[in-house]
């Protein structure tokens, strides 16, 4: 577990959100035309376009995006980041390694901040992680159970985590997560789940930060360096995360 990697694990929920949203759209306004469950049948299969799509995304409706759940996987994201990321409670679900069941001796791997990349403080950095562990394993060998020795565990150690949410909700993640002001670790995961995302499905997914759509909502605490409107998920991670770009370092 040397990089983060995530991965969506049912693509096919992303075209079924698609489907169901312009479903429940057609529904509120051709409710009266539904005599059986043949008609609404034949209201759910009926064909559509990217336009359709488009416009439904655009509409200040979320709860016609809120009929499917997609699931992705994050492998080898800090614990840092799960403590960030599972603050978002509403209609999202999370389930993670555990420490205390999960036995960390010699398994330990840790994330490097961005910033300590290509700095001469990595090595440092990365030697008080192992000492910490190190100090875990002996207190298991001793027969400390992992849970208590977890306490030692440095905010930067690996971990594995499932994220479920609806189109809706992850939309609201992206655009609150992948905004300048948040910790370079959380935009660099989320960057790299809406560009998952956003392959699948771009006329659904084309979201991002309130700045890439003219105005920042952070008021006083706006970061003065707006993301050019229109720029892909791509093409953020090339600019704000060069090092970790495709072919780049891995973190």
């Amino acid at each position: 577990m040397d990089k983060i990697k995530v991965a969506v694990l049912n693509p096919t929920a992303i075209s079924e959100a698609e489907k169901m949203m312009v479903c429940a759209a057609r529904l509120t306004q051709s409710g009266h035309k539904v005599k059986d469950l043949e008609d609404f049948l034949a209201l759910y299969d009926k064909s559509y376009t990217e336009k359709t799509v488009q416009t439904m995304t655009g509409l200040p409706h979320p709860t016609i995006q809120k009929f499917a759940v997609i699931n992705v996987v994050v492998v080898g994201a800090s614990r840092r980041f799960l403590a960030q990321i599972t603050r978002h409670q509403n209609e999202v679900k999370f389930m993670s390694a555990s420490l205390q069941y999960s036995d960390y001796s010699n398994e330990a791997d840790f994330v490097v901040p961005y910033n300590l990349l290509d700095s001469i403080m990595r090595v440092s950095y990365l030697s008080q992680c192992q000492a910490a562990m190190d100090r875990y394993k002996l207190l298991v060998e001793y027969g400390l159970d992992n849970d208590s020795a977890g306490y030692l565990a440095p905010q930067g150690l690996r971990n594995v985590l499932i994220i479920s949410a609806t189109p809706y909700q992850w939309k609201h993640m992206i655009s609150q997560r992948v905004c300048r002001r948040n910790t370079s670790e959380t935009r660099y995961v989320m960057l790299r789940i809406w560009e998952q995302l956003y392959e699948l499905a771009p006329d659904l997914f084309t979201c991002g930060p309130f700045c890439m759509f003219g105005t920042c909502q952070e008021g006083k605490m706006c970061c003065g360096n707006p993301i050019r409107s229109g720029m892909t998920p791509k093409e953020i991670i090339e600019a704000d995360f060069p090092l970790l770009a495709e072919g780049g370092e891995a973190v």
